[in-house]
């Protein structure tokens, strides 16, 4: 992804209107279950140390695009569930492993952290001379110190969700099982797949994208049509009240992505993205008029007709023909 493109899409996901919108949509169907102020930024970089082939222990870094930790209460006790976004303005073929080496490296992060408290908890109890056993009376098994993971640990769940910012097909696999060549049904019964959570504007109708409640709605809608003009013009005309008020940094994205030539004052926190189209048009009709009117004149002069007689029939000044033509008055 373009460093440019990336650090416009990120910024914009990381809001948590627009993060909460993605996984209303893509768990919810778009109802508003995950509320922004229900979620917490988290340090995206993961850290995991898992054993390499000798034995030797190998420190892997992955850095996620977003990552938010959700938290809600729910019969009386707390619920967590980790949100992850992947940003994507080319299709990667190998993102269901890149992934699950995400959501993998969350789990044995948390493993190890429960490591730790474990350690330090049972540290504090050697120093004051405290029994190792729990509330419930029961000291931790063999497999349990082996592991730094005691049975009554829970892991908190993690998503990961890819956006695709490509007015394209994602024609990626979309599962670890559509990137291997296995037949053997026996094979793959004893395998775990993982598949790809995408939102990709081509594979959705507009149906599906008006799902969306923040600008990520016209972003996705204008990607999926930027190099359609005439659907273009129909979007933005049955959706015109929300195109003339986008937010400034969803018009980013939209032109980051796009290369539309989309200007507009960056002093103001909404966008007319109607009029900003409109005067692009504008702009390439009166470009196009100029170009025919200069190779009109080229040809004219060539066939030997004089300069006057060709600004007459371009509707140009002498002066300008003339310029066009290299010659001096």
């Amino acid at each position: 992804m373009p460093l440019k493109v990336d650090t416009i899409t990120k910024a914009y996901v990381r809001d948590t209107g627009v993060f909460a919108d993605i996984f209303n949509y893509y768990i919810y169907g778009g109802r508003k279950v995950i509320l922004p102020e229900q979620l917490t930024e988290r340090d995206s970089t993961k850290i995991a140390l898992p054993y390499g082939a000798d034995g030797a222990v190998i420190p892997v870094q992955k850095f996620r695009d977003v990552q938010k930790l959700y938290s809600e209460m729910t019969d009386g006790k707390m619920d967590y569930i980790l949100y992850g976004a992947e940003n994507q303005s080319e299709v990667h073929y190998a993102m269901a492993v890149k992934n699950n080496l995400y959501d993998a490296l969350e789990y044995a992060g948390q493993v190890e952290e429960a490591a730790k408290s474990h350690r330090k908890e049972m540290k504090r109890k050697k120093e004051q001379g405290e029994s190792f056993a729990g509330e419930d009376g029961k000291r931790p098994g063999a497999g349990e110190f082996l592991s730094g993971f005691w049975a009554e640990d829970k892991l908190i769940p993690s998503i990961t969700v890819t956006i695709f910012f490509g007015s394209e097909e994602w024609d990626g696999p979309l599962s670890l099982f559509d990137m291997m060549d296995i037949s053997d049904p026996d094979v793959l019964a004893c395998m775990d797949n993982y598949h790809v959570r995408l939102i990709a504007p081509a594979r959705m109708t507009d149906e599906e994208i008006m799902k969306f409640q923040s600008s990520l709605r016209e972003v996705l809608l204008f990607i999926k049509y930027s190099k359609d003009s005439e659907n273009l013009s129909r979007i933005l005309k049955v959706n015109e009240k929300r195109f003339r008020e986008v937010e400034r940094r969803a018009a980013d994205v939209i032109e980051a992505v796009t290369n539309s030539g989309i200007r507009y004052d960056e002093s103001k926190e909404a966008v007319d993205v109607c009029q900003a189209i409109q005067e692009i048009r504008k702009e390439s009709e009166s470009k196009g008029r100029l170009m025919q009117a200069q190779e009109s004149a080229r040809k004219l002069y060539e066939m030997g007709i004089d300069t006057e007689r060709i600004a007459q029939v371009v509707g140009y000044a002498l002066e300008t023909v003339t310029e066009w033509l290299g010659l001096e008055l």
